[in-house]
């Protein structure tokens, strides 16, 4: 089964494990899922009012439009 997961955070997320930095990924675009990989750079230019579909290491821009209740 397919989903849509809509992510809104741009960067990682720093835990303190032991006195040493571990960080989390928050974008969704990791290579080496929880931890951050670096990718989350290529969300630095992402308009916040839009929504992106990440597939085979390329970014689409989606087009919505709202639909009339009724």
């Amino acid at each position: 089964m397919a989903r849509i997961v809509i992510r809104k955070d741009k960067s990682p997320v720093e835990i303190k494990v032991g006195g040493e930095s571990v960080w989390i990924c928050r974008c969704g675009l990791t290579d080496n899922p929880p931890y951050c990989s670096g990718k989350h750079k290529e969300t630095r230019d992402e308009k916040d009012d839009e929504l992106y579909i990440y597939e085979d290491g390329k970014r689409y821009k989606v087009k919505l439009e709202k639909i009339e209740e009724g």
